[in-house]
């Protein structure tokens, strides 16, 4: 049974509070999460299994801090402050591995910092917040507004019913992918782009990527998952039958497996 020990760690001038569980040996990855802070421990425990895992929360969602991440302002604090965990954590070059949200940060980690991002496994990335509103922007909005605000919805139902969902991180991935569906097919849910954080950066990724898509997944169309890919020089594609938009936890077994045989690669 691998241990997953639970570190905090003071960061932006030691405003901001985060904590990162680590567990098991070998190759240091990080693993960043998406946006609902799915952090699954038996994930961690099949990725630990073969590698060191050290999984953040990401700022403003560590229980005890929830304004920390008014400190920051846009995508480049947050590679900052990434950039000064890996420093505290004593990594100076690491494999990333990002879902959803966390994979557009892994994204941009990649792109900012080439020497240190040695790998980059994006499962399902997707980019939540527009490009013209900084972070610390956003967090200030009052809540009726942040919501559809961040999913780029004007009427705002599937960000509602985002933030009242089943705690099992596999019903969750049920629930949210139903609803998903219910509302794409009525024309009412716009997700924003995946690639619209990146803007221009994408093609500065250097570091050998494998790309993860759900072939059932409802958020972003396979198709475009295809398209994502093909932006980054020599990337790797999988697409895993029978899983949606959270592959890792859906087919945990199929996707600990492409993701091992890809870090440990050459």
């Amino acid at each position: 049974m691998v241990v997953i020990e639970t570190r905090r760690i003071r960061l932006w001038q030691d405003q901001i509070e985060t904590e990162v569980e680590v567990s098991g040996s070998g190759p240091p990855v990080i693993f960043l999460h998406g946006p609902w802070g799915l952090r699954d421990r038996d994930w961690l425990g099949y990725l630990a299994s073969t590698q060191k895992i050290y999984a953040p929360r990401h700022p403003g969602t560590t229980p005890g801090d929830p304004d920390g991440i008014h400190q920051l302002n846009d995508w480049l604090d947050l590679v900052i402050y990434y950039g000064e965990l890996l420093d505290r954590l004593g990594l100076d070059a690491v494999s990333l591995v990002g879902h959803s949200f966390g994979g557009m940060l892994a994204c941009e980690m990649a792109a900012a910092m080439p020497n240190r991002v040695q790998k980059l496994a994006l499962i399902a990335p997707l980019g939540l917040w527009r490009d013209d509103l900084p972070v610390r922007n956003w967090m200030i909005l009052p809540e009726d507004q942040r919501r559809p605000t961040l999913f780029a919805d004007p009427a705002g139902p599937a960000a509602e019913r985002f933030f009242d969902v089943p705690a099992d991180p596999r019903v969750r991935a049920e629930v949210q992918a139903d609803f998903i569906w219910s509302q794409a097919c009525t024309g009412k849910f716009v997700w924003p782009i995946p690639d619209k954080g990146l803007k221009m950066r994408i093609h500065r990724i250097a570091a050998p990527t494998l790309v993860i898509w759900g072939k059932a997944d409802v958020v972003i169309a396979a198709a475009y998952a295809r398209e994502f890919a093909s932006r980054i020089a020599g990337a790797r594609f999988a697409l895993i039958e029978n899983a949606g938009h959270l592959p890792h936890l859906e087919r945990s077994d199929e996707v600990t497996r492409l993701v091992r045989e890809f870090v440990a690669s050459d």
